[in-house]
């Protein structure tokens, strides 16, 4: 059961490709993907963060400490094997179609970079020595936010796929070893955020702004703390 303001995009969307940014994340990420992968054939299944390509995209505190900080977004478009990157765009692909079409474009890339940016914090303050990389806390902040605004809309999370999806990803972070739990976090907890004020039932007139100034006040604050973590 979702609700039908998830299903209906607003009427300026409705003469749009409605999953422009959605589309060009997964094009992006598989592109890069393959991109790295090649001329590896072990790395395409199972993984592997030992190539130059795969580690000048990782985030770590060695990286962060040297001012690479370009790592903080570029650690988001790196995969580890076919399968990681396969389910990551499976979720996107799914969580893209169900919320871009109802925020637009813009707030939709927003919603996803301060995510990823939240699960590049996480993963830098729980595990900073690790080499960690993926779209899993960009995509972890997506179904945040989703939940969100299920639950903002007065229907239990937990009696919707959404909710059962994001409870199944999180006892999964907690129960496989080297899943990056930080990551994961750390980006639901800023999709969260963003996420209940940009997927706000239109009852509560929350001003369109708000879906553009509270995830880039959450990007930058994400950022600054990253810094204020690795310099310190």
């Amino acid at each position: 059961r979702v609700p039908f303001e998830f299903r209906r995009p607003p009427r300026r969307f409705r003469n749009r490709s409605p999953f422009v940014v959605t589309n060009a994340l997964i094009s992006v990420n598989v592109g890069l993907f393959i991109w790295m992968t090649l001329g590896e054939v072990g790395s395409v299944m199972f993984g592997s963060i030992d190539s130059d390509r795969t580690m000048s995209f990782v985030i770590s505190r060695v990286f962060l400490e040297q001012g690479e900080w370009y790592r903080l977004v570029s650690c988001g478009f790196v995969h580890f094997g076919v399968i990681h990157v396969g389910f990551n765009m499976l979720l996107l692909y799914q969580l893209g179609r169900l919320i871009e079409p109802v925020i637009g474009p813009w707030r939709f890339g927003l919603l996803y970079f301060a995510s990823l940016l939240g699960g590049s914090l996480g993963a830098l303050l729980l595990s900073p020595d690790a080499a960690t990389g993926g779209a899993s806390g960009a995509v972890f902040g997506l179904m945040a936010a989703s939940v969100v605004g299920v639950g903002q809309r007065g229907i239990n999370p937990l009696r919707t796929g959404l909710g059962v999806t994001f409870a199944i990803n999180l006892l999964f972070t907690l129960a496989v070893p080297g899943v990056s739990v930080g990551g994961h976090f750390g980006g639901a907890v800023v999709g969260a955020l963003v996420g209940f004020l940009s997927l706000a039932p239109r009852s509560w007139r929350v001003p369109a702004w708000a879906g553009v100034v509270v995830p880039l006040a959450a990007s930058a604050a994400c950022f600054a703390v990253a810094v204020a973590f690795v310099q310190g």
